[in-house]
């Protein structure tokens, strides 16, 4: 059997953890053939980014400040691994790199890439360290483009090159899994074809293992955490949530997409192309079997008909609502193209769509922090419609008038997103009002409703507020117990 094993930062936080992760891929090694991947350890890629963002800013005593705070963390875990020569020497390049950001004031993408690399370079070192003590043998450490994963220019959201990285991983590690060597990689990490570190953003170090797991043909893929699994609801707001046993790869990529503490959706995708099944699993409580993610992996967990249609309810918060609104847009081509070109040149992340069946209007749902951007980005790319042109009257009449093509862009912010996802709603009659009359019993008012085709999941915009009772109302409506 082979396995991708994927251990995430919160394992990763501190030499105790990173041996006892280490010694659950030892004990896999025994009987399979493994490939460890690792995160940075917990927190410190946002230390990394704090150190980019300073070094442009030309701010020295709070890079110095970051970068004492990195190298603390990093050395004294080094120290415990007896790997602290290599550490220290990655450490400076670190400290080189942000003191050339300084001396030009500039911060590029690629910069940016290098700066936010070192995290899960070093915790690679410190996985092989470890892996290679517990295994008796040396371990093999690479970075991801060592590994073989190639992407494109778009640096901070680059896109693996999947031919070329499926073949390249192949040909460089499929020999040493098969000798069962102890291998290691850094997720996150690639290159280009030119050799540039870069990273493959949303998704991360899952990304890096289901490209690994696709590559080398693997039976299973583990993403360790420090959660059980995938539950039914965020149990903040919902303390009866339950763990799901079982999800299909549709179910999670909804989920994901939604807010629940899943893999990207992005990260799904290898797996789920290759048939790979993925389970989610408790770094720190190795016994449970956590959740498993797979093409068909079973029913939905049925007790009485139709009350387990919704598996889980996810919520986004800090969203907002901008809609662009006109009577001038009906039966207009190109007004809605206008609009989507314009976000997606600004990178803006539409999570949410809404039409209105008159054709006067569409609403999107951004998140709080791309907001500005995004209504920047629109009322630029919409100028052009917001005035007037001609609407003639009907035939009859010998008059006509004029009205404006668009009369705005409109925005509500500090919203929440709720969606009820489960397999079980495709074709079902009667979900759908269940799942609204659960939330007009708690007197709550929904602004929006979209719903894809794939009736895998309906969602609703409501008051940020409100948010949590919607998530508990639904999860009450449809709780099997």
């Amino acid at each position: 059997m082979k396995l991708i094993m994927k251990f995430g930062g919160t394992s990763m936080a501190g030499s105790e953890k990173i041996r006892h992760a280490a010694s659950l891929v030892a004990q896999a090694l025994r009987q399979h053939h493994v490939v460890a991947v690792v995160s940075a350890m917990d927190g410190v890629t946002e230390q990394l980014l704090a150190i980019a963002d300073h070094a442009e800013a030309g701010d020295r005593s709070s890079v110095e400040q970051v970068l004492s705070q990195v190298r603390s963390a990093h050395e004294s875990t080094a120290d415990a691994l007896g790997c602290l020569a290599e550490t220290r020497e990655l450490l400076s390049r670190l400290e080189s790199l942000a003191t050339g950001i300084m001396a030009v004031g500039e911060c590029t993408a690629r910069s940016r890439d290098a700066v936010v690399s070192f995290g899960e370079r070093i915790s690679t070192r410190f996985m092989a360290a470890a892996l290679g003590v517990a295994c008796g043998s040396p371990a093999r450490g690479f970075d991801g483009g060592d590994a073989g994963i190639v992407t494109n220019n778009h640096f901070g959201e680059a896109d693996p090159l999947m031919d070329i990285s499926l073949m390249q991983v192949r040909d460089r590690l499929a020999p040493l899994v098969e000798a069962r060597t102890p291998v290691v990689v850094a997720g996150f990490i690639a290159q280009t074809q030119s050799g540039v570190m870069s990273t493959i953003g949303r998704g991360g170090s899952d990304y890096t293992a289901t490209i690994l797991g696709a590559a080398l043909g693997a039976d299973e893929i583990h993403i360790w955490s420090d959660v059980d699994g995938l539950m039914t609801a965020d149990p903040r707001l919902v303390p009866g949530a339950r763990l799901l046993s079982h999800l299909t790869f549709a179910e999670a990529i909804e989920m994901g997409k939604f807010g629940a503490k899943s893999m990207h959706p992005r990260a799904l995708e290898p797996a789920a192309e290759h048939g790979i099944p993925v389970r989610m699993r408790n770094t720190f409580k190795p016994d449970n079997p956590g959740t498993l993610i797979g093409s068909a992996v079973g029913q939905p967990d049925a007790r009485r008909p139709g009350e387990t249609a919704v598996r889980s309810v996810p919520m986004l918060k800090n969203m907002a609502m901008i809609t662009v609104g006109g009577a001038g847009m009906i039966g207009r081509p190109g007004t809605a193209a206008a609009l989507f070109d314009a976000l997606a040149a600004a990178r803006i992340n539409v999570h949410m769509i809404c039409q209105s069946v008159s054709e006067a209007g569409i609403s999107v749902v951004v998140s709080m922090a791309q907001l500005d951007r995004a209504k920047a980005a629109l009322e630029r790319s919409m100028r052009p419609f917001i005035g007037t042109r001609t609407i003639h009257a009907p035939a009859t009449s010998d008059t006509s008038a004029s009205a404006p093509v668009l009369h705005g862009i409109d925005v509500v912010g500090n919203i929440a997103i709720v969606a009820p996802v489960g397999s079980g709603m495709r074709g079902v009659p009667g979900v759908v009002a269940r799942i609204f009359s659960a939330v007009a019993r708690k007197n709550l008012n929904i602004i929006a409703i979209a719903q894809g085709s794939s009736e895998l999941s309906v969602c609703f915009a409501v008051d940020k507020d409100a948010g949590p009772e919607a998530v508990r109302a639904v999860h009450e409506e449809f709780d099997s117990r």
